[in-house]
């Protein structure tokens, strides 16, 4: 069946299997009939969805949780398992990983004067979805090194 191939191909939420069913001119009969066989098989999970896509976000393109969870939000995850998902996140990895982008966008202004090395170091974390308070405790460190 072309949508269990599209399934297996990457994690998908039901949305993403929604929006690819009505490409196809099928009833909502049919369309419901098609995610039950996908949920029923395990070729549709909503957890596994959102840890892939929690883990790919933050391993991969180093967002933070604001921005995965919007991502998430998006997808028309459930708020209970966006939740569990992020929880996965180990802090201490986080972390560090909040550092390690702060501060290779800090040195990359090296030739900006104080303020503004500051301010857009901010907004470029805040861009990246990281909580404000990290921010914040992060380029303190950056400045007083």
């Amino acid at each position: 069946m072309k949508m269990e191939a599209f399934c297996v191909y990457q994690d998908r939420c039901k949305k993403e299997v929604l929006e690819k069913l009505k490409s196809f001119q099928l009833s909502d009969k049919q369309k419901s009939k098609i995610i039950d066989h996908l949920i029923f098989y395990s070729f549709l999970n909503e957890q596994r969805f959102s840890e892939s896509y929690v883990t790919g976000k933050f391993r991969i393109k180093k967002w933070g949780r604001i921005k995965i969870r919007q991502g998430l939000i998006s997808k028309g995850v459930s708020k209970e398992m966006i939740k569990n998902a992020i929880d996965e996140i180990d802090p201490d990895a986080y972390y560090e990983t909040l550092k390690n982008i702060a501060e290779r966008k800090w040195n990359d202004l090296d030739n900006q004067e104080p303020f503004q090395r500051k301010v857009k170091t901010l907004r470029f974390l805040a861009s990246r979805g990281y909580e404000q308070d990290l921010c914040f405790d992060v380029i303190n460190i950056l400045i007083n090194e």
